[in-house]
């Protein structure tokens, strides 16, 4: 479902992403958390400006592209442009928070089984 008035068109597509098809990265999968480095610049593109503002609080991919109502594939592409000039930083959610201990997770799990 797209925003009324927007359009989303196969045309506006390939001028946003430049007419690439590919990010050239794999650094955006949909859980990678992004985060504005910089702020936005007069001349910048709208779409590239609304994801700086949008991403002043870590925020997933998932959640840009459905904020933007664009495919997450154009917005991988537009984090990939952003990412190459310094203006976010991205990092995946599990480098953020270490996972307990495998033995605490096991005597948590020995713990609930006895209830």
């Amino acid at each position: 479902m797209s925003r009324p008035g927007r359009d989303d068109s196969p045309d506006r597509l390939y001028t946003l992403t430049g007419g690439r098809s590919r990010s050239g990265s794999d650094a955006f999968d949909l859980v990678t958390l992004v985060v504005t480095e910089s702020e936005p610049t007069p001349g910048m593109q709208s779409e590239h400006v609304a994801i700086l503002r949008m991403c002043r609080f870590p925020t997933a991919v998932v959640e840009i592209a459905a904020e933007l109502a664009l495919p997450v594939t154009v917005v991988r592409i537009l984090l990939a442009d952003l990412h190459d000039t310094g203006r976010i930083s991205a990092r995946h959610p599990r480098s953020a928070h270490r996972l307990p201990d495998s033995d605490i997770l096991e005597q948590v799990l020995v713990g609930l089984r006895n209830l």
